[in-house]
C-alpha cells in the first residue's frame, strides 16, 4: 500500500471516528441531564474537533488530491471522485457554518445552566439543531466512504 493512500485512510479513520465518537459522548452527556457534565462534554467535543477533526481533514484533502493528482483521475463530469469531493465540500459547509457556532452556542448556555443546576431551553434548542445537522455530517461522509471504496460511478 503507498504512503499516500494509507495516510488517506488513516484521515478517514480519525475523522469518521470523532465525529461518530463525539456524539456519542454528547448524546450520553445529554441523557444524564446533568449541566457540569454536559458543560464539560460540549467543550470537549469542541477541543476534539480542533485536535482531530480538523488535522485529519488536512490529511484527507491532502493526500486525497496528491493520489487523484498522480493517477490523473478526472474530476470533471459525475463520476465517484467529483461526487465525494461534492459532499464532502457540503460536509465542511456544514461543520463550518453550522456545527460550530451551535457548539459555541451550546458551551455558552451550558456554562449559564450551571448555576441554576438545570439545562436552558436554549441549550435544548441549540442541541436539537446540532443532532440534526450533526446527523447530516456523519451521514455524508459515510456515504463518501462508500463511493471511494465501491466507485460506483
Amino acid at each position: 500500500m503507498n504512503v499516500w493512500l494509507t495516510m488517506h485512510l488513516i484521515g478517514v479513520v480519525i475523522f469518521v471516528g470523532n465525529i461518530i465518537t463525539a456524539a456519542f459522548w454528547k448524546v450520553r452527556a445529554d441523557i444524564q441531564k446533568d449541566p457540569v457534565i454536559i458543560h464539560n462534554t460540549v467543550k470537549n467535543v469542541m477541543l476534539a474537533d480542533y485536535v482531530f477533526t480538523l488535522p485529519s481533514l488536512v490529511l484527507i484533502v491532502g493526500s486525497g488530491i496528491t493520489m487523484a493528482v498522480r493517477a490523473d483521475l478526472p474530476m470533471g463530469g459525475m463520476n465517484w471522485l467529483s461526487l465525494s469531493v461534492l459532499l464532502f465540500a457540503v460536509t465542511g459547509v456544514i461543520w463550518l457554518a453550522v456545527l460550530l457556532p451551535l457548539q459555541r452556542g451550546m458551551i455558552r448556555h451550558s456554562a449559564a445552566s450551571i448555576d441554576s443546576g438545570n439545562i436552558c431551553a436554549a441549550y435544548r434548542r441549540i442541541s436539537s439543531y446540532w443532532a440534526v445537522f450533526g446527523i447530516a455530517a456523519t451521514l455524508l461522509p459515510i456515504v463518501i466512504l462508500y463511493l471511494m471504496v465501491s466507485k460506483p460511478l
